[in-house]
């Protein structure tokens, strides 16, 4: 394999208001650490009915993407889930001032909708592909669930990833 071929892709399906995705923060951190740029990682939305700001929050993060904090704003959020559930939606906007980021923005995105499209679409692929809960990793090929137990998880990532990167195949 040439080193221009395409990083393997890990997509996480993921509910920004969801405990379990907050559990899984340090696995994604230890996995973007570990592989860099040879590991594409990416964020895919999946919020669901019963968190009630999860929608929002996928929103807000695809605007935290346009403006080039896609990451950092995703993992702060992550890291206060309790909060966004008791502030709401005001907390969206005051993280991304929080984090440098233009919160009247955030503000406007919010009330005009601009993101509901990306966000939709990403629900509706998720559940083509089987997605019921979060967060579901998407790599190779395999879909690994996150919802019920996240027990060895990573070192199954890793070794999918660790395979693709050697240029085995899923």
């Amino acid at each position: 394999m040439s080193d221009s071929s395409p990083a393997p892709v890990l997509e996480v399906w993921c509910d920004l208001q969801c405990p379990d995705c907050h559990t899984a923060l340090d696995d994604l951190r230890a996995l973007r650490a570990r592989y860099g740029d040879r590991l594409e990682v990416r964020l895919r939305h999946f919020p669901l009915e019963k968190n009630k700001h999860a929608f929002a929050a996928a929103q807000a993060a695809e605007e935290a993407w346009e403006q080039g904090r896609g990451w950092p704003y995703a993992e702060a959020l992550l890291g206060r889930v309790e909060e966004l559930g008791r502030a709401g939606e005001p907390f969206l906007v005051e993280l991304a001032g929080e984090l440098g980021l233009d919160a009247e923005e955030f503000d406007t995105a919010l009330i005009d909708g601009r993101h509901i499209l990306m966000v939709d679409a990403d629900q509706a692929e998720g559940k083509a592909i089987g997605v019921t809960g979060t967060p579901t990793y998407v790599i190779g090929g395999e879909r690994l669930d996150g919802g019920k137990s996240q027990e060895g998880l990573r070192e199954r990532i890793e070794r999918i990833a660790d395979r693709l990167l050697a240029g085995g195949q899923a």
